[in-house]
């Protein structure tokens, strides 16, 4: 699947949320998640090289967590990620592949993610990380065959301006570039 990701650190939680109460939105329960972060060996920035996540997310404590292995590849000069994604039930066995496909285990990221569903192909994440200051939010839609990259990226900023965020400001490392 690909994606487009608009992704832009807030100035106030609080205006963000008096903007969504305006236009009568409010965000799904907050999830907790954690993603060990795995680079090839000899990765280097810029050079489209995949990265893995492994995903653990609790929705709640009483409930078993959902563990996730996701290949994400961010093709620099488009501004498209390219996202797959599978659940996994043996979390080891899982991170006992990724190590031998010569991966190495780079960071670890938590954060609490409140979602917004927008539409069918787009969804707004609100981001408190971990060790890191202030929150985020993100924006990502799913690209058809016959999308325009640029007209989309229009989109999510015009989207962004919605909700009062400059779209100039956009944060382009991932989450574990910037701890």
């Amino acid at each position: 699947m690909k994606t487009a990701v608009v992704k832009v650190k807030i100035k106030s939680r609080e205006a963000l949320e008096n903007k969504m109460n305006e236009i009568d939105l409010e965000f799904e329960p907050m999830v907790w998640q954690h993603d060990r972060v795995y680079l090839p060996r000899g990765f280097k920035s810029g050079n489209n090289m995949p990265r893995m996540i492994m995903r653990t997310e609790m929705k709640a404590v009483d409930r078993p967590p959902k563990y996730e292995l996701i290949l994400k590849r961010h093709i620099e000069d488009s501004g498209i990620d390219v996202v797959n994604r599978v659940i996994v039930s043996d979390y080891v066995a899982a991170v006992n592949i990724i190590h031998q496909l010569g991966f190495e285990l780079k960071s670890e990221v938590s954060r609490r993610r409140q979602i917004l569903p927008i539409g069918e192909d787009t969804r707004m994440c609100l981001d408190k990380v971990d060790r890191v200051a202030g929150y985020y939010l993100k924006l990502e839609t799913k690209l058809k065959d016959e999308d325009k990259i640029s007209e989309v990226m229009d989109d999510l900023a015009r989207t962004l301006m919605v909700f009062g965020q400059d779209p100039r400001s956009q944060v382009e490392q991932p989450y574990f570039a910037l701890m």
